[in-house]
């Protein structure tokens, strides 16, 4: 299986649980990216503190103001990634941040459900568009045909709670608004891959499986999936995806997931 090669990456919600998990992956890889930009919302906050540690160990990580629910915020980070990558592109992008509200559907509210619904969809939709010609850079600027993390990619990571066939974990959290934008996610993957193809950017939704995180735990149950097995499966998943890949929906172990 060929090795994820990348020189650039971006993590959203990278300061903790799976995003930090990732960048910490990224760092151990037997050819590092040149480039991890690890994107989150207060990066100067108690919350960030283990990713300014690592970033103060290695100077491939640029850590990246970004608010995935404010456009101008994505716009400045996109502005900012560029400025770093100078004429090259961006070769992944992991949509990684997400929330959840642990309501049940009696007690989901207007304000929560926009809230879930802007961080989980909405973000990697502007994301997307955000930073599309810098994926597209990437992707003309690789050599050979076809579709590849390695070349351009962009990754939305999902849920299987957003499967509409599968009623996973329902008599544990209810969490509709949860549910709901992860189904839509779901579906804008699918609307990236098919605009995003002509371009050579490859496009999927991950689900990582139950993870102990903090949103993973919001549930009041304990997850089995440690963040290292969930990234190190994740990882070994995108770096086997090819063309025929593109626009699926699929687990940590690479099996297809249901819509």
């Amino acid at each position: 299986m060929a090795e994820l090669s990348v020189r650039s990456v971006l993590v959203t919600g990278a300061n903790r649980g799976l995003g930090l998990g990732l960048v910490q992956h990224f760092l151990r890889m037997p050819k590092p990216p040149q480039w991890i930009f690890a994107g989150c919302r207060d990066p100067k906050g108690q919350r960030a503190q283990e990713l300014q540690n690592l970033a103060s160990k290695h100077p491939n990580i640029i850590i990246i103001p970004l608010e995935v629910a404010d456009p101008s915020s994505i716009k400045a980070a996109a502005a900012k990634v560029g400025e770093h990558l100078g004429g090259s592109g961006l070769n992944l992008l992991i949509n990684n941040a997400g929330m959840v509200k642990s309501n049940t559907l009696d007690t989901e509210t207007l304000e929560d459900m926009s809230e879930v619904y802007t961080t989980n969809t909405i973000g990697p939709l502007l994301m997307g568009q955000a930073f599309l010609p810098l994926l597209k850079k990437a992707a003309q600027g690789s050599p050979g045909s076809g579709l590849s993390c390695s070349k351009a990619a962009m990754v939305n990571i999902s849920s299987i709670g957003g499967s509409i066939s599968s009623f996973f974990g329902w008599d544990i959290v209810e969490a509709a608004a949860y549910r709901c934008s992860k189904a839509a996610l779901n579906m804008l993957s699918k609307c990236q891959s098919l605009a995003y193809k002509e371009h050579g950017i490859l496009c999927v939704a991950l689900h990582p499986g139950w993870v102990q995180t903090d949103l993973g735990a919001a549930a009041g149950h304990p997850p089995p999936m440690t963040v290292d097995e969930s990234v190190q499966g994740m990882l070994k998943v995108l770096s086997s995806l090819s063309e025929k890949d593109t626009g699926t929906f699929l687990d940590w172990e690479g099996n297809v997931v249901s819509w």
